[in-house]
């Protein structure tokens, strides 16, 4: 394509999101050349794009980049959360080539590689202030062109949506698998790893390499299950702990994920991140809730409730548990968001058991709140 066709085609604008309240957006495509639907929902990260993209907690949602110029960094496998972009689509103001040592491939070459639409030339400021002031929307992308502004918003209504849908079965592993020493060299991690003295069973809800290194990093030998795998089965690995991740959508929606955590409680030491925290609230009589825009990006304060301390952490999620219903003899809240007071953390009264709503492992973000894998560690050895 030469350079004249591609200003022809930034200049027409003929792409564009449609969304469940009628609203449109136009712009040019920068990915797949395929329609999609998705929720569409906005992160406030200033860098970090690649990670964002390969999360697997974006599965099913378009995400909207509040900083304006992406693409300067490229993509490289060393960033990559998982084995591939998990978003649905993505939306920016502005696309660049990408112009960094570090780069392997250009973010439109790996969209399009890895099939996920997305669009450049969006209004992402009016489009952030939308969200916020009406919530997360249904949406659908057109690139194709055989879809009309007032198709494609009829399209974005009739779309059902994530609620209650199980978005885990799209991003969990298939078989259990072993994280390796090597693999967390190979990503940059110290060379001198502590010894792996305690053995850890992690459910596969869409976890992010991250996570995992951390927990390498903090003494664990991590093996990796299914979100599906029995309780039974993980207990008969005589864990020294178990660990529930991250994950997409909805947390009420997961198949027999608070029923397997209801029967290892109190058999082990227990922990969560993200989707996790929220399947660990369920499993202890608390009830979840879909906040109105969630909570995407990088900058997000939260309060330790004992220290009164604040941190600035990472988050992605659009369900929390709800306050009101925790029971207090269960649960002790240990964190909460100071932008809308939500629970971001709490542990349990009855078993050895802390989760946390926010991304400790900080990719992308800034790593206040790292020292969440210690107190890991801690929760196993009582020291």
């Amino acid at each position: 394509m030469t350079l004249q066709e591609k200003w022809k085609i930034q200049r027409e604008r003929k792409a564009f999101l449609a969304l469940a309240d009628g609203s449109v957006f136009y712009g040019y495509s920068m990915g797949a050349p395929v329609d999609s639907f998705g929720e569409v929902v906005f992160n406030t990260s200033l860098s970090g794009y690649e990670e964002i993209l390969s999360d697997p907690s974006y599965a099913g949602q378009f995400v909207t980049l509040t900083e304006t110029e992406i693409g300067n960094v490229g993509i490289n496998q060393a960033d990559m959360e998982s084995e591939k972009f998990q978003a649905a689509g993505l939306l920016v103001q502005q696309i660049n080539a990408d112009s960094n040592w570090r780069s392997e491939e250009s973010l439109t070459d790996a969209l399009k590689r890895y099939g996920i639409p997305a669009l450049a030339g969006i209004d992402t400021r009016a489009l952030t202030l939308l969200l916020r002031e009406k919530g997360t929307l249904k949406g659908f992308i057109c690139t194709s062109g055989s879809v009309s502004a007032e198709e494609g918003v009829a399209k974005a209504k009739a779309w059902a949506g994530l609620d209650g849908i199980d978005m885990v079965e799209t991003v969990t592993c298939k078989t259990k698998y072993e994280f390796s020493d090597s693999f967390v060299n190979d990503f940059g991690m110290p060379k001198e790893l502590p010894p792996a003295d305690l053995k850890l069973v992690a459910y596969d809800f869409g976890i992010k390499r991250n996570i995992l290194r951390n927990l390498r990093m903090q003494g664990f030998k991590v093996t990796v299950v299914p979100a599906y795998t029995p309780a039974e089965e993980v207990l008969a690995m005589k864990p020294d702990a178990v660990f529930f991740s991250n994950g997409p959508g909805d947390p009420a929606g997961v198949k027999d994920a608070v029923k397997n955590a209801k029967a290892i409680l109190g058999k082990v030491p227990v922990m969560g991140i993200c989707l996790g925290h929220q399947i660990l609230g369920l499993a202890n009589g608390a009830q979840t809730g879909r906040l109105k825009f969630g909570h995407h990006g990088g900058n997000h304060p939260v309060k330790f409730m004992d220290t009164g301390r604040v941190m600035v952490t990472s988050q992605n999620h659009n369900f929390a548990v709800l306050e009101n219903s925790i029971d207090p003899e269960s649960l002790e809240v240990t964190h909460i968001n100071l932008n809308d007071q939500s629970i971001e953390g709490f542990r349990s009264k009855k078993f050895p058991m802390i989760a946390v709503q926010f991304h400790p492992e900080a990719a992308p973000g800034p790593h206040d709140s790292n020292p969440f894998f210690e107190d890991c560690r801690k929760l196993v050895t009582g020291k």
